[in-house]
């Protein structure tokens, strides 16, 4: 279910400031509003993931987020990744393994 949260949180995120970066860039004020909804959407699904500690679940979804930043760039803007960016996401699904599922007592 954390998983879900997480991709859910990052589709939101990701989503909002996607929209802050086209107003700002095309001049689209009035696409701050669902932007800044989005983000708040984002806050509220990441709070649901429900660990004892909000920077744990900070790092874990760093992690998420870089595999669905790179996800965007390849599905929404037509960047095929290379081997850096796969490299990059590997590291970083690593770094999060390690923290969502390390033995804690």
């Amino acid at each position: 279910m954390a998983f879900l949260l997480f991709f859910g949180a990052a589709i939101f995120e990701i989503g909002g400031c996607y929209l802050i970066w086209l107003a700002m860039r095309h001049g689209q004020p009035w696409l701050w509003v669902p932007a800044l909804l989005a983000l708040g959407l984002f806050g509220v699904l990441l709070s649901l993931a429900g660990t004892d500690s909000a920077g744990r679940i900070f790092s874990i979804y760093g992690g998420i987020y870089i595999v669905a930043s790179v996800a965007f760039m390849s599905g929404f803007e037509g960047i095929r990744p290379d081997r850096w960016d796969l490299l990059g996401v590997s590291l970083a699904l690593a770094g999060a393994s390690v923290i969502y599922f390390a033995p804690r007592g």
